[in-house]
């Protein structure tokens, strides 16, 4: 019977990753007026303070293979990747309609260039890129990151005229701080027992928190998470892979299927990566919340070719990764023209044959329909490892 509750738990989630309206927030703001939706892009926005605001953070992630480009490819060029245009296409075509306001992190040109597209065709919405530091040090990325934090927070302001309080702001550090031991606890579980979760099953509940609220999405993790624990399964003859690259451009679910089909156990990933994104606990019983959320960002934050590192090399971080989860190889998979992942890649690479871990790398594009090389590659790559090593 438990096997049949986690999977009609998952259903939940997966109907929330189909509706391209989201008309959960639809319903959300409709049972008060009052009440404001703010879009995000990947791949991290600080969502304690919209939560605070009163308002619901929503993940925009593109349309992946559910929608048709039509009039997306009239706005970009064709050797950029994918995500912009489905973006644009929803929102030409009403199905965000319903949100106050668009927030694009500063990943790379195109987001960034995505915003002022943004402010041309609604000029109604509020519309912030949000420039996030590329500078840790606290006198100059943190004050940076003060002065952005302080314009979204004027820029919400604007929209339901809500004075933000300190109280109110630790209060959604709290909430958002169970959310991430929640998670946490469930990649654990994903990594110790991956025959219980699929990395299929892992994505989409990660993907529903772009969605619920946190307060829902931190009593859905509580049910997968129970669920999950008596999941009657046995273990698979399957190697243990760290994914890397798919932190913005999501993959379509068929790709992280087939990757488990081909003989991949995924015990660690950088989909969903804004989810994931401070590892430990923000204060929130402090005078200046916002100096606790600059702290997690410049100290505590996952590494990703979005942000430059000086001082703690990423191909470090991913060996770490690969020690910690207990993985027998990586796979780098990238979205095609995803310039941050495929420059990073050769430096990666590098420190993977620097450190003699096995992996190997492809590119998708979010609404690839065919997987079979793929899975013929992956395979290949999970037979070599479990013949040889």
């Amino acid at each position: 019977m438990t096997t049949e509750q986690y999977t009609a738990a998952i259903e939940k989630a997966r109907a929330l990753f189909e509706d391209l309206s989201y008309s959960y927030a639809r319903e959300w703001k409709e049972q008060d007026p009052s009440r404001r939706v703010i879009g995000y892009l990947p791949i991290y926005i600080p969502r304690e303070i919209i939560h605070a605001m009163g308002m619901l953070p929503v993940g925009i992630f593109g349309a992946g293979d559910r929608m048709s480009i039509v009039k997306g490819d009239a706005f970009f060029q064709s050797y950029i990747c994918h995500i912009p245009r489905t973006v644009i296409e929803m929102a030409l075509n009403g199905n965000m309609d319903h949100f106050d306001g668009f927030l694009f992190p500063s990943i790379c040109d195109v987001i960034r260039n995505l915003s002022g597209i943004f402010r041309l065709k609604f000029e109604d919405k509020f519309i912030q890129y949000f420039d996030l530091p590329q500078n840790f040090d606290r006198k100059v990325g943190g004050t940076f990151y003060r002065r952005e934090m302080e314009r979204l927070i004027e820029g919400l302001k604007a929209l339901n005229g809500h004075e933000l309080t300190t109280e109110e702001l630790n209060a959604s550090i709290e909430i958002y701080n169970y959310n991430r031991k929640l998670v946490n606890e469930l990649a654990d579980l994903r990594s110790d027992f991956p025959h219980k979760i699929s990395a299929v099953d892992f994505y989409l509940v990660l993907r529903a928190g772009g969605t619920m609220t946190v307060e829902e999405h931190n009593e859905y993790l509580e049910e997968i998470l129970r669920l999950a624990r008596e999941v009657d399964a046995e273990p698979e003859d399957k190697i243990r892979v760290v994914i890397s690259g798919a932190f913005c451009e999501q993959p379509p679910l068929g790709l992280i299927k087939t990757i488990e089909n081909a003989g991949c156990y995924v015990v660690e990933d950088d989909m969903q990566l804004g989810m994931k994104w401070i590892k430990t606990d923000i204060p929130s019983d402090t005078d200046d919340p916002i100096s606790a959320l600059i702290e997690a960002y410049l100290d505590h934050s996952e590494f990703s070719s979005a942000v430059y590192e000086a001082d703690n090399p990423k191909g470090e971080q991913l060996k770490q990764q690969v020690i910690d989860r207990r993985a027998d190889g990586v796979l780098f998979c990238a979205p095609s023209f995803c310039d941050p992942a495929l420059l990073d890649r050769p430096l990666l690479e590098q420190a993977m044959d620097a450190n003699h871990i096995r992996h190997f790398g492809f590119q998708y594009h979010e609404n690839l329909g065919q997987f079979h090389v793929i899975k013929e590659q992956a395979g290949t790559f999970a037979d070599m490892i479990k013949l040889w090593e």
